[in-house]
Protein backbone atom coordinates (compact mmCIF):
# COMPACT_ATOMS: atom_id res chain seq x y z
CA UNK A 1 0.00 0.00 0.00
CA UNK A 2 1.21 3.63 -0.76
CA UNK A 3 2.43 5.64 2.16
CA UNK A 4 0.27 8.38 3.78
CA UNK A 5 0.56 11.94 4.31
CA UNK A 6 -0.53 10.64 7.60
CA UNK A 7 2.14 7.98 8.07
CA UNK A 8 4.82 10.89 7.16
CA UNK A 9 3.56 12.98 10.01
CA UNK A 10 3.55 10.20 12.48
CA UNK A 11 7.10 9.13 11.59
CA UNK A 12 8.14 13.06 11.82
CA UNK A 13 6.15 13.60 14.89
CA UNK A 14 4.36 16.46 13.73
CA UNK A 15 0.66 17.26 12.64
CA UNK A 16 -0.29 15.85 8.95
CA UNK A 17 -0.96 19.79 8.27
CA UNK A 18 2.82 20.77 9.06
CA UNK A 19 2.87 18.02 6.82
CA UNK A 20 1.66 19.32 3.89
CA UNK A 21 2.84 22.66 4.68
CA UNK A 22 6.49 21.55 4.28
CA UNK A 23 5.69 19.75 0.90
CA UNK A 24 3.89 22.77 -0.27
CA UNK A 25 6.34 25.16 0.77
CA UNK A 26 3.43 27.80 1.52
CA UNK A 27 3.36 28.37 4.95
CA UNK A 28 6.45 29.30 7.09
CA UNK A 29 7.99 26.18 9.44
CA UNK A 30 10.91 25.92 11.73
CA UNK A 31 13.81 24.73 9.93
CA UNK A 32 14.28 21.31 12.75
CA UNK A 33 10.34 20.64 11.77
CA UNK A 34 11.38 20.77 8.15
CA UNK A 35 14.05 18.68 8.56
CA UNK A 36 12.21 15.88 10.50
CA UNK A 37 9.69 15.54 7.77
CA UNK A 38 12.15 15.65 4.95
CA UNK A 39 14.06 12.78 6.52
CA UNK A 40 10.80 11.26 6.89
CA UNK A 41 9.26 11.66 3.79
CA UNK A 42 13.14 10.37 2.43
CA UNK A 43 12.91 6.73 4.87
CA UNK A 44 9.50 6.15 3.79
CA UNK A 45 9.64 6.80 0.35
CA UNK A 46 6.51 8.81 0.24
CA UNK A 47 5.53 10.47 -3.06
CA UNK A 48 2.50 13.26 -3.53
CA UNK A 49 -0.39 11.81 -4.69
CA UNK A 50 -0.66 14.32 -7.70
CA UNK A 51 -4.68 13.74 -8.34
CA UNK A 52 -5.41 14.43 -4.20
CA UNK A 53 -3.25 17.31 -4.58
CA UNK A 54 -5.33 18.87 -8.14
CA UNK A 55 -8.40 18.11 -5.52
CA UNK A 56 -7.41 20.30 -3.17
CA UNK A 57 -5.41 22.65 -4.52
CA UNK A 58 -7.24 23.29 -8.18
CA UNK A 59 -3.65 22.33 -9.75
CA UNK A 60 -2.56 19.55 -11.17
CA UNK A 61 1.41 20.60 -11.25
CA UNK A 62 1.30 19.48 -14.89
CA UNK A 63 2.52 21.86 -17.75
CA UNK A 64 1.39 19.96 -21.09
CA UNK A 65 3.81 20.76 -24.08
CA UNK A 66 2.15 20.02 -27.58
CA UNK A 67 4.56 19.42 -30.26
CA UNK A 68 4.25 19.71 -34.26
CA UNK A 69 7.15 17.09 -34.20
CA UNK A 70 8.79 15.70 -31.29
CA UNK A 71 11.62 14.27 -33.50
CA UNK A 72 12.53 17.73 -34.67
CA UNK A 73 15.90 19.25 -32.89
CA UNK A 74 13.81 22.78 -33.78
CA UNK A 75 10.52 21.80 -31.50
CA UNK A 76 12.85 19.96 -28.90
CA UNK A 77 14.84 22.73 -28.02
CA UNK A 78 11.87 24.67 -27.10
CA UNK A 79 10.38 21.80 -25.21
CA UNK A 80 13.97 21.46 -23.21
CA UNK A 81 13.32 25.05 -22.14
CA UNK A 82 10.22 24.45 -20.99
CA UNK A 83 10.81 21.37 -19.08
CA UNK A 84 13.89 22.94 -17.42
CA UNK A 85 11.87 26.27 -16.31
CA UNK A 86 8.67 23.88 -15.45
CA UNK A 87 11.11 21.70 -13.34
CA UNK A 88 12.08 24.95 -11.78
CA UNK A 89 8.30 26.00 -10.56
CA UNK A 90 7.94 21.91 -9.12
CA UNK A 91 5.82 21.30 -11.97
CA UNK A 92 5.87 18.01 -14.64
CA UNK A 93 6.31 18.41 -18.03
CA UNK A 94 4.19 15.84 -20.25
CA UNK A 95 5.17 16.12 -24.00
CA UNK A 96 2.67 15.47 -26.69
CA UNK A 97 3.20 14.98 -30.23
CA UNK A 98 0.52 16.27 -32.68
CA UNK A 99 3.16 15.43 -36.06
CA UNK A 100 0.86 18.82 -36.89
CA UNK A 101 -2.38 17.18 -37.25
CA UNK A 102 -5.19 19.73 -36.40
CA UNK A 103 -7.45 16.58 -35.05
CA UNK A 104 -4.46 15.60 -33.20
CA UNK A 105 -3.46 18.68 -31.51
CA UNK A 106 -7.33 19.57 -30.55
CA UNK A 107 -7.63 16.44 -29.17
CA UNK A 108 -4.56 16.22 -26.93
CA UNK A 109 -5.62 19.86 -25.54
CA UNK A 110 -9.16 17.94 -24.59
CA UNK A 111 -6.97 15.26 -22.45
CA UNK A 112 -4.78 18.12 -21.03
CA UNK A 113 -7.98 19.92 -19.75
CA UNK A 114 -9.32 17.12 -18.08
CA UNK A 115 -6.24 16.36 -16.26
CA UNK A 116 -6.71 19.87 -15.06
CA UNK A 117 -3.06 21.07 -16.91
CA UNK A 118 -1.87 24.08 -14.82
CA UNK A 119 -0.02 25.22 -18.12
CA UNK A 120 -0.31 24.66 -21.86
CA UNK A 121 2.13 25.62 -24.21
CA UNK A 122 1.60 25.04 -28.30
CA UNK A 123 4.63 25.07 -30.21
CA UNK A 124 4.77 25.08 -34.11
CA UNK A 125 3.25 27.39 -36.97
CA UNK A 126 -0.43 26.94 -37.26
CA UNK A 127 -2.85 25.97 -40.33
CA UNK A 128 -4.00 29.58 -42.23
CA UNK A 129 -7.47 28.31 -42.06
CA UNK A 130 -10.48 30.08 -40.06
CA UNK A 131 -11.84 26.94 -39.19
CA UNK A 132 -9.28 26.07 -37.53
CA UNK A 133 -8.40 29.80 -36.17
CA UNK A 134 -12.56 29.52 -34.88
CA UNK A 135 -11.84 25.72 -33.44
CA UNK A 136 -8.69 27.21 -31.84
CA UNK A 137 -10.14 30.01 -30.06
CA UNK A 138 -13.16 27.70 -28.54
CA UNK A 139 -10.66 25.87 -27.16
CA UNK A 140 -8.77 28.57 -25.85
CA UNK A 141 -11.88 29.84 -24.07
CA UNK A 142 -12.25 26.19 -22.50
CA UNK A 143 -8.83 26.33 -21.00
CA UNK A 144 -8.84 29.54 -19.46
CA UNK A 145 -12.51 27.80 -17.90
CA UNK A 146 -10.94 25.17 -16.87
CA UNK A 147 -8.42 27.61 -14.90
CA UNK A 148 -5.32 26.42 -17.24
CA UNK A 149 -3.06 29.15 -18.81
CA UNK A 150 -2.39 28.88 -22.50
CA UNK A 151 0.71 29.67 -24.17
CA UNK A 152 1.41 29.97 -28.44
CA UNK A 153 5.25 29.58 -29.13
CA UNK A 154 5.82 30.50 -32.81
CA UNK A 155 1.93 30.90 -33.82
CA UNK A 156 0.06 33.68 -33.53
CA UNK A 157 -2.89 33.74 -31.08
CA UNK A 158 -6.17 33.10 -33.27
CA UNK A 159 -7.98 35.92 -32.07
CA UNK A 160 -7.63 39.17 -30.59
CA UNK A 161 -9.93 38.26 -27.88
CA UNK A 162 -8.99 34.54 -27.46
CA UNK A 163 -7.42 33.61 -23.95
CA UNK A 164 -3.58 32.54 -23.83
CA UNK A 165 -0.16 34.44 -24.65
CA UNK A 166 2.29 34.17 -26.98
CA UNK A 167 5.59 33.95 -27.73
CA UNK A 168 6.77 34.84 -31.14
CA UNK A 169 9.70 34.49 -33.25
CA UNK A 170 10.82 37.03 -35.91
CA UNK A 171 10.47 34.86 -39.14
CA UNK A 172 9.89 37.39 -41.13
CA UNK A 173 12.74 39.48 -40.10
CA UNK A 174 15.32 36.70 -39.60
CA UNK A 175 14.54 35.70 -43.69
CA UNK A 176 14.95 39.78 -44.40
CA UNK A 177 18.48 39.58 -43.12
CA UNK A 178 19.50 36.42 -44.17
CA UNK A 179 18.72 37.16 -48.03
CA UNK A 180 19.72 40.47 -47.46
CA UNK A 181 23.17 38.93 -46.67
CA UNK A 182 23.28 36.82 -49.67
CA UNK A 183 22.25 40.11 -51.73
CA UNK A 184 25.18 42.07 -50.24
CA UNK A 185 27.62 39.26 -51.47
CA UNK A 186 26.37 39.87 -54.97
CA UNK A 187 23.66 37.22 -55.36
CA UNK A 188 20.38 37.44 -57.64
CA UNK A 189 20.11 34.31 -59.01
CA UNK A 190 18.89 32.51 -55.35
CA UNK A 191 16.55 29.72 -55.17
CA UNK A 192 14.37 29.38 -52.32
CA UNK A 193 12.90 26.41 -50.80
CA UNK A 194 10.29 26.98 -48.63
CA UNK A 195 8.33 25.30 -45.84
CA UNK A 196 4.50 23.16 -45.74
CA UNK A 197 2.16 25.28 -47.48
CA UNK A 198 -0.49 26.86 -45.83
CA UNK A 199 1.17 27.35 -42.41
CA UNK A 200 1.72 30.52 -40.38
CA UNK A 201 6.16 29.76 -39.98
CA UNK A 202 6.16 29.19 -43.89
CA UNK A 203 4.39 32.29 -44.54
CA UNK A 204 6.33 34.50 -42.79
CA UNK A 205 9.94 33.76 -43.38
CA UNK A 206 8.81 33.40 -47.03
CA UNK A 207 7.52 37.07 -47.06
CA UNK A 208 10.73 37.88 -45.75
CA UNK A 209 12.78 36.33 -48.39
CA UNK A 210 10.36 38.46 -50.96
CA UNK A 211 10.35 41.43 -49.11
CA UNK A 212 14.48 41.41 -49.10
CA UNK A 213 14.16 40.55 -52.90
CA UNK A 214 11.53 43.69 -53.24
CA UNK A 215 13.71 46.33 -51.26
CA UNK A 216 16.95 45.09 -53.37
CA UNK A 217 15.11 45.88 -56.62
CA UNK A 218 15.34 42.37 -57.52
CA UNK A 219 12.87 40.48 -59.10
CA UNK A 220 11.33 36.99 -57.91
CA UNK A 221 11.71 34.34 -60.18
CA UNK A 222 8.32 31.95 -59.25
CA UNK A 223 10.61 29.24 -61.18
CA UNK A 224 13.35 29.55 -57.93
CA UNK A 225 10.91 28.67 -55.42
CA UNK A 226 9.81 25.12 -54.35
CA UNK A 227 8.30 23.63 -51.54
CA UNK A 228 9.40 21.72 -49.13
CA UNK A 229 8.11 20.08 -45.64
CA UNK A 230 11.29 21.18 -43.45
CA UNK A 231 12.80 17.84 -44.00
CA UNK A 232 16.41 16.93 -44.54
CA UNK A 233 15.00 15.03 -47.69
CA UNK A 234 12.77 17.37 -48.88
CA UNK A 235 15.57 20.36 -49.31
CA UNK A 236 17.94 17.11 -51.58
CA UNK A 237 14.75 16.75 -54.00
CA UNK A 238 14.01 20.68 -54.26
CA UNK A 239 17.50 21.15 -55.31
CA UNK A 240 17.71 18.17 -57.48
CA UNK A 241 14.83 19.21 -59.38
CA UNK A 242 16.03 22.61 -59.75
CA UNK A 243 19.92 21.34 -61.38
CA UNK A 244 17.29 18.45 -63.28
CA UNK A 245 15.55 21.39 -65.02
CA UNK A 246 18.49 23.37 -65.77
CA UNK A 247 17.57 26.46 -63.62
CA UNK A 248 20.64 28.67 -63.46
CA UNK A 249 20.93 30.28 -59.55
CA UNK A 250 23.74 31.38 -57.21
CA UNK A 251 22.76 30.24 -54.26
CA UNK A 252 19.62 28.69 -52.33
CA UNK A 253 18.15 30.11 -49.47
CA UNK A 254 16.01 27.06 -47.47
CA UNK A 255 13.74 27.55 -44.78
CA UNK A 256 15.19 25.97 -42.12
CA UNK A 257 18.74 24.24 -41.50
CA UNK A 258 17.37 20.42 -42.20
CA UNK A 259 16.55 21.76 -45.91
CA UNK A 260 19.90 23.78 -46.34
CA UNK A 261 21.72 20.51 -44.82
CA UNK A 262 19.92 18.35 -47.68
CA UNK A 263 20.82 20.95 -50.18
CA UNK A 264 24.14 20.83 -49.51
CA UNK A 265 23.89 17.50 -49.99
CA UNK A 266 22.42 17.68 -53.91
CA UNK A 267 24.67 20.21 -54.51
CA UNK A 268 27.75 17.88 -53.64
CA UNK A 269 26.05 14.96 -55.83
CA UNK A 270 26.17 17.32 -58.33
CA UNK A 271 29.92 18.07 -58.49
CA UNK A 272 28.91 21.71 -56.98
CA UNK A 273 31.21 23.34 -54.13
CA UNK A 274 29.68 24.83 -51.27
CA UNK A 275 30.02 28.09 -51.44
CA UNK A 276 32.23 28.57 -54.64
CA UNK A 277 29.61 27.54 -57.22
CA UNK A 278 26.80 27.83 -54.67
CA UNK A 279 26.06 29.16 -51.65
CA UNK A 280 23.55 27.66 -49.10
CA UNK A 281 21.89 29.43 -46.18
CA UNK A 282 19.21 27.80 -43.62
CA UNK A 283 16.93 29.04 -41.14
CA UNK A 284 16.98 27.82 -36.83
CA UNK A 285 20.66 27.47 -36.18
CA UNK A 286 20.07 23.89 -34.77
CA UNK A 287 22.86 22.03 -33.74
CA UNK A 288 23.56 20.70 -37.13
CA UNK A 289 24.58 23.72 -38.49
CA UNK A 290 28.10 22.87 -37.05
CA UNK A 291 28.09 19.75 -38.54
CA UNK A 292 27.21 20.05 -42.43
CA UNK A 293 30.42 20.72 -44.20
CA UNK A 294 30.74 23.80 -45.00
CA UNK A 295 29.34 25.17 -41.20
CA UNK A 296 26.22 26.70 -42.39
CA UNK A 297 25.51 30.35 -42.33
CA UNK A 298 21.97 30.72 -40.83
CA UNK A 299 19.46 32.73 -38.88
CA UNK A 300 19.81 31.76 -34.76
CA UNK A 301 16.87 31.35 -33.00
CA UNK A 302 16.75 31.04 -29.20
CA UNK A 303 14.89 27.84 -28.66
CA UNK A 304 15.30 27.24 -25.33
CA UNK A 305 14.85 30.64 -24.07
CA UNK A 306 11.56 30.54 -25.76
CA UNK A 307 10.44 28.13 -24.02
CA UNK A 308 11.40 29.41 -20.68
CA UNK A 309 10.00 32.40 -21.88
CA UNK A 310 6.44 30.52 -22.09
CA UNK A 311 6.85 29.08 -18.65
CA UNK A 312 7.15 32.32 -17.38
CA UNK A 313 4.24 33.88 -19.22
CA UNK A 314 2.03 31.00 -17.89
CA UNK A 315 2.92 31.67 -14.52
CA UNK A 316 4.00 35.09 -14.08
CA UNK A 317 1.87 36.92 -17.18
CA UNK A 318 -0.91 39.78 -15.92
CA UNK A 319 -3.26 36.88 -17.76
CA UNK A 320 -4.12 39.52 -20.16
CA UNK A 321 -3.00 38.54 -23.86
CA UNK A 322 0.56 39.23 -23.78
CA UNK A 323 2.91 38.97 -26.61
CA UNK A 324 6.74 38.87 -26.25
CA UNK A 325 8.80 38.16 -29.10
CA UNK A 326 11.94 36.60 -29.04
CA UNK A 327 14.72 38.28 -31.52
CA UNK A 328 16.46 36.53 -34.32
CA UNK A 329 19.84 37.27 -34.94
CA UNK A 330 22.17 36.26 -38.35
CA UNK A 331 25.36 33.91 -37.64
CA UNK A 332 27.91 33.74 -41.06
CA UNK A 333 29.90 30.79 -41.09
CA UNK A 334 31.38 29.22 -43.92
CA UNK A 335 28.63 28.06 -46.50
CA UNK A 336 28.41 32.00 -48.38
CA UNK A 337 30.57 33.72 -50.34
CA UNK A 338 30.84 36.36 -52.44
CA UNK A 339 29.50 36.32 -56.24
Amino acid sequence: MPVTLVEVAARAGVSPATVSRVLNGNYPVAEATRQRVEQAVRELDYVVNAHARALLHSTSGIVGVVLNDAADPFFAGIARGIQTAAAGTRRLSIICNSEGEPSQEFAFLDLLRGHRADAVVLVGAAPEDEEFRTESAARAKGLQTNGTRLVLCGRPAPSPSAPGDVVAIDNEGGARAITQHLLDLGHREIAYLTGPAGRTTTTARFVGFRTALEQAGVPLDQGLVLGGDFSRRSGQLAVQNLLAAGKRFTAVAAANDLMAAGAVSALREAGLRVPQDVSVVGYDDLPTAVDVWPALTTVHVPLEEIGRLAVELAFGGSGMQTTVTAPTHLVVRDSTAAR
